[in-house]
């Protein structure tokens, strides 16, 4: 089945006295809107066993090999006979690998223009880029050199940063990696990918990189690859040659007070929403994530694509089953079958390390209501709206192209984000179900709940409850332009909740591929 996702037509009213949904005619399972109890009689089936509040029941009895479907896709088959009213999950279905004839450009019409014009005050760069904050970044070449950037920076505290009112903040961006690996291939150039995006991001207005001297990612090479320009805004040092820890800090401390005034004489412009590029990601999802927060999330990303804006979908492993969806959408063959090819180098990387593309869901997805991949996939996909796929871009590589695109990224949240950020997206949009805090520096993130109960519950980390959309009624579009309203507000300098919290110093995550040695 190859049937695209179509917008829902209940979510105009739901009630939950009718207990479940169907979400299209084409399926055989339904989505259990409370609690079910066993031999409950609900518009005509009767309940076999107990269905937790967003899990699956079968309307129908399915033979063993049967096709699961739900969103009018395959999301597994029945692992035994199940009967009309039973609990549909882990027990009862089972996972297969994908196996499409994949379609290409047929539902990648051009996309609407907005009627109005958005704009946000946003920080305009010599380079042509637009930012969203005003960040001073101190990033690790390797994790030997990972406290002193955490010393240098802890030195900048709020207090020391009040006079500099333009400035976001002075953060270190550290991780575990940077030697012990190949000086080439694919591990070594998503790092060297990852700390050039960060190193020249439209949300960072100067830069100190900071090493050890003996790693295997040498910034003198990093500086060479990408014709950086050392200057005022951007410094290296290594901690041998400095003469060691406390030198490098002090030396470093120094050199961040010297770019505050220059960093801080940018001020916010009209900037327009085609300025924009939106990371969409989803974490810690559960069943409503696609039902609610994300078709919203899409909503608002093809709000924002009809403003010349950007909208970046990533998570290789979370479109396995649903990228045929994708194909249909690419604007041209080529794309598309990039795509394609990153699904196939999933599938050999998986099976090289022992593992199975179904190992996702977590458990906590599983807890959720989703039961395997195919599913998540299928509902996550919906975050990149209904416009065409006008590229796909590996790992940290710069998104050089407006409109909806994709990149290759692992399912894991905050590897996934760092490549998009590296890319250059400027702001994260973050659905989730179960409840992630997640928070992003340098590009602010704001956090759609995908259900009113969990809404009410993390209310503090929450910046908007798709959950009504079941709950009370509320349309996708209404959720959606939700969203978007709220993305030029934080975009022009209003705090998402994360940031208020002072999350996004330990998010900084580049996706290690291959030995380490």
């Amino acid at each position: 089945m190859t049937d695209n996702i179509t917008p829902i037509s209940w979510m105009q009213s739901p009630s939950k006295d009718v207990g479940f949904i169907r979400l299209t005619d084409s399926d055989n399972v339904g989505i259990a809107l409370r609690d079910l109890d066993s031999a409950e009689s609900i518009d005509g089936i009767t309940l076999v066993n107990d269905v937790p509040r967003g899990h699956k029941l079968a309307l129908q009895p399915m033979v063993k090999g049967e096709k699961v479907i739900k969103y009018a896709q395959i999301i597994g088959y029945a692992s035994e006979d199940i009967a009309a009213g039973d609990h549909i999950h882990t027990h009862n279905i089972e996972f297969r690998a994908t196996e499409h004839n994949y379609e290409y450009c047929i539902d990648n019409a051009e996309p609407p223009k907005a009627t109005q014009p958005a704009s946000f005050m946003g920080y305009k760069r010599a380079d042509g880029q637009t930012g969203t904050r005003n960040y001073i970044a101190i990033l690790a070449s390797v994790n030997c050199s990972a406290t002193a950037v955490q010393h240098i920076a802890a030195a900048f505290t709020p207090e020391m940063l009040s006079a500099y009112p333009n400035i976001d903040g002075v953060v270190g961006f550290s991780h575990s990696t940077g030697c012990g690996l190949a000086d080439s291939g694919d591990g070594f150039e998503n790092l060297q990918r990852v700390l050039w995006g960060y190193a020249q991001h439209a949300n960072v207005a100067g830069v100190l990189l900071v090493g050890l001297g003996c790693e295997v990612n040498q910034i003198s090479a990093l500086v060479e690859q990408y014709q950086m320009q050392r200057g005022q805004l951007l410094r290296t040092m290594n901690i041998q040659s400095v003469g060691g820890h406390q030198k490098t800090v002090a030396a470093g401390v120094a050199r961040i007070k010297e770019m505050l005034e220059q960093a801080n004489d940018v001020k916010r412009t009209p900037c327009p929403a085609s300025a924009l590029k939106l990371a969409l990601q989803c974490g810690g999802s559960d069943a409503w994530s696609g039902i609610t927060a994300n078709p919203a999330l899409g909503y608002a990303a093809d709000l924002l694509v009809a403003q010349g804006g950007t909208a970046v979908l990533a998570e290789t492993p979370e479109v396995y089953g649903a990228e045929h969806l994708l194909t249909r959408r690419a604007t041209d063959e080529d794309t598309g079958k990039k795509l394609i090819d990153r699904i196939l180098w999933w599938e050999d990387y998986v099976a090289r390390n022992g593992g199975s593309m179904d190992n996702n869901p977590s458990p906590g997805n599983k807890l959720g209501g989703l039961t395997t991949i195919l599913e998540k996939s299928l509902g996550a996909v919906a975050k990149g709206g209904t416009t065409r796929l006008n590229g796909v871009f590996r790992y940290a590589e710069k998104i050089d192209r407006n409109g909806f695109v994709f990149m290759d990224s692992p399912g894991y949240d905050p590897a996934s984000i760092t490549g998009e950020v590296a890319g250059g997206c400027n702001l994260v949009a973050f659905t989730t179900g179960r409840g992630s805090t997640y928070g992003c520096k340098p590009s602010p993130s704001i956090k759609i709940a995908t259900n009113t109960e969990m809404y009410k519950r993390m209310d503090d980390d929450m910046d908007i409850n798709a959950g009504k959309i079941v709950s009370d009624g509320a349309s996708i579009a209404e959720v959606g332009q939700e969203i978007f309203d709220l993305l030029i507000n934080v975009a022009s300098g209003e705090m998402s909740l994360s940031e208020k919290h002072g999350l996004g110093d330990h998010e900084f995550v580049p996706w290690q591929v291959g030995a380490t040695m």
